[in-house]
């Protein structure tokens, strides 16, 4: 295991540094892992983010992202680089199945191994961990590590703070969700006084739809929502059919859960789509009730407690069967 005083020492000289994060990457994965390449390449060291595979077109708009190297894309490459690398940041993510193939390369990699990470029960797969589950996004822990514990505030520019402002904004759903504490709009407004644009970060996150997405909310909202007032749950299930029909692209779904949970009284929104292999589950939920808690032990996944994910080889239909079997047994927790 690595203390801080050796991570330290480290990071003085010039290191192979791999940044990598959890597949299919939203905005906190990418504005965490590009706000921490933006911090490291300012000291000399040869950093290169990997993703396991593609993320959303309205991602790639943030400083550093023409150095992102999608695995799936360049797998000759990726490997050669973790093969070689000093250092690799694993960040927001905890568990090597999170990053599909490159988990293995990980894991087989001597590199020393720093997880930057905000979700429960982490394994063991890291010399120095910087966790902490009640952070709102990983990007706030990249921030506190590079001004905390690295004590280098001065290196949080413009480039950097725009990411990371970016990770903190997704991930807290627009600054709305419980966790984001007085400590995080502190944090955001030292972000903005770095040169994050906050308005025109919003626009080029949320207000670059395409037609086709939009149609495709539209057809979610009015043909595949369904509400269960006895248990203040509303599950929105997409088909194969649906995807192909509206030609959605990734990212594309991000979010769409939460137009369900907007509705009066819901306190329980499933986003629930067919994949090529597998049905995927996204549960977002209010106040106290456990969406991680279903995802866990019931669809193989997890998540925090009001943002979570499964997923399941059972079929589209079978896969909302058994969430709506489950809901009695919540049923105390969500009529409250």
């Amino acid at each position: 295991m690595l203390d801080l005083a050796s991570l330290t020492e480290l990071l003085a000289q010039p290191q192979k540094i791999i940044i990598t994060t959890h597949h299919k990457p939203d905005g906190d994965a990418m504005g965490s892992s590009l706000g921490l390449y933006n911090y490291l390449i300012q000291q000399g060291h040869h950093a290169k983010v990997i993703t396991p595979t593609d993320y959303p077109e309205f991602l790639s708009w943030m400083p550093g992202n023409e150095e992102v190297i999608i695995y799936t894309e360049n797998v000759e490459q990726s490997e050669l680089l973790i093969a070689a690398a000093d250092l690799i940041f694993c960040v927001d993510f905890n568990s090597l199945s999170r990053i599909n193939e490159v988990g293995e390369l990980v894991g087989k990699s001597e590199a020393y191994k720093v997880m930057i990470d905000h979700h429960l029960e982490p394994e063991d797969f890291d010399d120095y961990r910087h966790w902490n589950i009640n952070a709102c996004a990983a990007a706030q822990l990249v921030y506190d590590f590079i001004v905390n514990e690295l004590k280098q505030p001065e290196l949080i520019n413009k480039d950097v703070a725009t990411c990371l402002y970016t990770g903190i904004m997704t991930d807290s759903a627009s600054f709305r969700l419980p966790n984001t504490t007085s400590e995080v709009h502190r944090i955001v407004a030292d972000l903005i006084d770095a040169g994050a644009v906050n308005w025109r970060i919003h626009e080029l996150v949320y207000n670059s739809a395409s037609e086709n997405r939009l149609r495709f909310l539209g057809h979610c909202l009015s043909n595949c929502l369904e509400v269960l007032p006895e248990f203040n749950t509303a599950i929105i299930s997409v088909t194969k059919a649906d995807l192909d029909k509206y030609d959605v692209n990734t990212g594309d779904t991000e979010g769409i859960v939460n137009y369900a949970l907007s509705i009066a009284s819901i306190r329980l929104a499933a986003f629930i789509v067919e994949r090529n292999d597998k049905v995927k589950l996204s549960l977002r939920s209010k106040g106290e009730f456990p969406a991680n808690e279903i995802c866990k032990k019931y669809f193989n996944g997890g998540g925090h407690r009001n943002a979570a994910g499964g997923a399941s080889t059972d079929s589209l239909q079978g896969v909302v069967s058994k969430l709506k079997l489950i809901l009695p047994e919540y049923k105390k927790l969500l009529i409250q």
